[in-house]
């Protein structure tokens, strides 16, 4: 049986959402600090015929967790030990911001799903730098060869101008690529004014360039360079960017970020309405991202660069199926604040088995 759904409904339903974002993350990172850590590793490591290999790296498991959880490079160590086969750090900034005024984080419990207009609140490149590097290195002390990836998305800084925007990228490229497994480019947040605009082919293509530039010439080897893309864009859009991934040679595309619609709700519209704008993700994203993730891997070929579907991610099944339409990796987070800290151990058991 499993306890967690009740747990949140007695405690957590009816607390501030951000509060119990920062409550229950607490506890996972304290978890880790604790004797009952290296069990708890142990538990919930992932099978060893889940092992993947992608972007150069061999990945415990096809499934993990999406960036938005851990903005600052916290928690990396502890989330990696519920079983998470790769972890995503940020969306992290060139400077360190606070983000949207609160509230900023609303649940649609009904659909499984949450709006949020966070906005990239972080501590800027420079301070969550060296937390990356002393996970990396402990995942590395721990693990050895077959430790948990480390991914960083980064972000536009609010304050900083479009103009100034290739710059801006540059800064948290230099403090954050050496340390990490691969470079996530984000410009699919809804919540930062203007920063879809970047996904336009003729912005993208310098933005990308210059970002991979940078974080090889900074890290001293060749960092995986992905960008992260919105579910709204037009199928037409969705192809110019599996023509330009080919063009610049990217080492992938995460798909897809939250979405700015409302359809297919069940929640109350007045309650939807009520919680403003920003970007919805969970369950109600599910066709949209399975339909983009099918459109990007017949763009980029078979044999193309890889594709780390996100979006509505549920279940075992959810992760199959996506791997079964092109995805390389898959990863999920929404699910995660409702189905509690045993979820991704919970998907691995079943996926090992779905795929067996």
């Amino acid at each position: 049986m499993r306890v967690y759904p009740a747990f949140f409904r007695a405690v957590f339903s009816g607390m501030d959402p951000e509060k119990a974002h920062r409550i229950g993350f607490d506890m996972i990172k304290l978890s880790a600090a604790t004797p009952a850590g290296p069990l708890l590793r142990r538990l919930m490591r992932p099978s060893p015929d889940l092992r993947v290999r992608a972007l150069g790296m061999d990945f415990p498991s096809p499934f993990g967790l999406a960036a938005g959880f851990d903005k600052e490079g916290s928690g990396i160590v502890a989330l990696t030990n519920m079983g998470f086969g790769h972890v995503e750090v940020g969306t992290v900034t060139g400077r360190a911001q606070p983000g949207n005024p609160k509230p900023r984080l609303f649940r649609l419990v009904e659909d499984r799903a949450v709006i949020n207009r966070m906005g990239f609140n972080n501590d800027g490149a420079a301070t969550v730098a060296p937390r990356v590097a002393a996970a990396r290195t402990r995942l590395e002390r721990t693990y050895g060869r077959n430790r948990p990836v480390i991914g960083i998305n980064i972000g536009k800084t609010k304050a900083v101008d479009l103009a100034d925007a290739v710059d801006d990228y540059l800064i948290s490229t230099r403090e954050l690529a050496p340390h990490a497994d691969y470079l996530v480019v984000n410009v699919s947040s809804p919540n930062t004014p203007g920063l879809r605009l970047l996904q336009n082919i003729e912005s993208l293509r310098p933005l990308l360039s210059a970002v991979r530039a940078a974080a090889d010439e900074s890290a001293g080897r060749h960092v995986p360079l992905l960008v992260k893309i919105a579910p709204d864009l037009t199928d037409d859009d969705v192809d110019d960017v599996a023509r330009l991934a080919l063009d610049l040679g990217l080492d992938g595309v995460i798909a897809t970020n939250t979405t700015i619609t409302r359809e297919g709700l069940v929640t109350d519209p007045q309650q939807v309405m009520a919680c403003g704008v920003g970007g919805l993700s969970g369950a109600p994203l599910r066709r949209r991202s399975l339909e983009v993730l099918k459109r990007l891997r017949a763009g980029l070929g078979e044999d193309g660069p890889v594709i780390i579907s996100v979006g509505g991610v549920e279940s075992a099944r959810d992760v199959q199926e996506r791997l079964a339409a092109g995805a390389t990796l898959v990863q999920g987070y929404t699910a995660f604040l409702y189905q509690g800290p045993f979820w991704a151990a919970r998907i691995n058991r079943r996926l090992a088995r779905l795929l067996a």
